[in-house]
């Protein structure tokens, strides 16, 4: 695997959530350098042979919620 990407959140009892895109590694952390961290550590812990070289991470600024409209 070459690559994982991560999005970002902050979370609503404050700090920062992030959650891989494909695979069950969701981790947070009190400021975005503790975060990075555990990102870190989640991947070693995730993956114990071909590990991602490159990590991404997407940050949601804003969520917008789109209503469906029937006609």
């Amino acid at each position: 695997m070459t690559e994982i990407i991560f999005i970002v959140e902050e979370s609503l009892e404050g700090g920062y959530e992030a959650k891989a895109l494909g695979h069950s590694i969701f981790t947070e952390g009190d400021t975005i350098s503790k975060l990075k961290e555990n990102i870190k550590e989640a991947i070693q812990c995730h993956f114990e042979t071909d590990a991602p070289k490159m990590v991404r991470l997407h940050y949601v600024i804003y969520n917008i919620q789109i209503q469906e409209y029937s006609s």
